[in-house]
């Protein structure tokens, strides 16, 4: 059965151009590049990249063997596609993160960025994630923060009903969710991630201060504040650096999808996102032994809609 949870579909959207590329977030982008680039493993065989979007953030993955870029949206992908290329270390996989068509502990890293705040069951997420990671594996995750300086000053001079002390997630707009640091670590726990390291972002999300400053200089102050997110989060953005932790039972798993990596063949990591078996190729068509069939259109594996 499709999982029914509502998702935050970007299908047919220009996200990438319109929020990014003409949207003034270079400040927002090189204070994110500089998070990412203190947290993310140096090297390691498979990334798995949620919420991939357009591929803004993949081109920081170079060190990696092979990335598989997953999104819901088949637009989103498609982008990507054009700008990093169709073949060699990139698959693309549409999907969605509460049901992933992976094999248990099939990837050595993966992260999430701007995705937590669209996610209706955020606990429910981290768990399928968790699923998918090897014992051991970095994830690096991104969260909008309700307890930020500057909710918490509309709280306190009553422009606003929710306390950023809270909690419980907030959500300001339809599937776009605030969520409390303490929460969110309660979370990360429960999945079975171990936070290694927090960095709190966009220090100086402000119109005024994006007018008066260079993006640039904005960015590389934000990257001195950044290491102060281990003490105290205030900021809009967290990031979080975890691990996961090591059981023995996984660790059997994972030699086993291990190799199949090696031998060079994507479909040995994919499973059917319903049964969670194993799944065969037929030219450009998926299926599992229990007679789910998915499709791959234009280079994506195509998971979202049963064929």
């Amino acid at each position: 059965m499709i999982d029914s949870r509502p998702v935050c579909d970007y299908e047919g959207s220009n996200y990438q151009s319109e929020f990014w590329d003409r949207g003034e977030r270079d400040y927002e982008d090189r204070a994110e590049q500089i998070a990412l680039r203190a947290l993310l493993p140096k090297s390691g065989r498979m990334f798995l990249e949620l919420g991939a979007g357009a591929g803004r953030q993949t081109p920081l993955l170079s060190a990696f063997d092979h990335v598989v870029l997953l999104d819901y949206s088949r637009t989103q992908l498609a982008q990507a596609r054009a700008r990093l290329g169709g073949a060699g270390r990139y698959t693309y996989v549409a999907a969605n993160v509460y049901q992933l068509p992976f094999a248990p502990g099939a990837f050595d890293a993966a992260m999430m960025i701007r995705v937590m705040h669209h996610l209706v069951d955020a606990p429910a997420a981290l768990k399928e994630i968790r699923a998918a990671l090897a014992p051991g594996a970095t994830f690096v995750a991104e969260y909008a923060n309700k307890q930020n300086v500057k909710a918490i000053a509309r709280y306190l001079l009553r422009q606003q009903s929710w306390s950023p002390f809270a909690p419980e997630p907030v959500e300001f707009v339809k599937l776009n969710f605030d969520f409390h640091p303490r929460a969110m670590r309660q979370w990360l726990a429960e999945a079975g991630f171990i936070i290694e390291r927090q960095r709190t972002v966009s220090h100086f999300r402000s119109g005024l201060l994006k007018r008066l400053f260079p993006a640039s200089v904005l960015a590389a102050a934000d990257g001195l504040f950044q290491p102060t997110g281990d003490w105290w989060q205030l900021t809009p953005s967290v990031f979080v650096k975890t691990v996961v932790s090591s059981q023995r039972s996984e660790v059997r798993d994972r030699k086993s999808e291990g190799e199949g990596r090696e031998a060079g063949r994507v479909e040995d990591i994919l499973r059917c996102p319903q049964c969670k078996g194993g799944v065969s190729r037929d030219g450009d068509t998926l299926f599992c032994a229990d007679g789910h069939r998915w499709g791959i259109h234009d280079g994506v594996y195509d998971f979202k809609d049963l064929i």
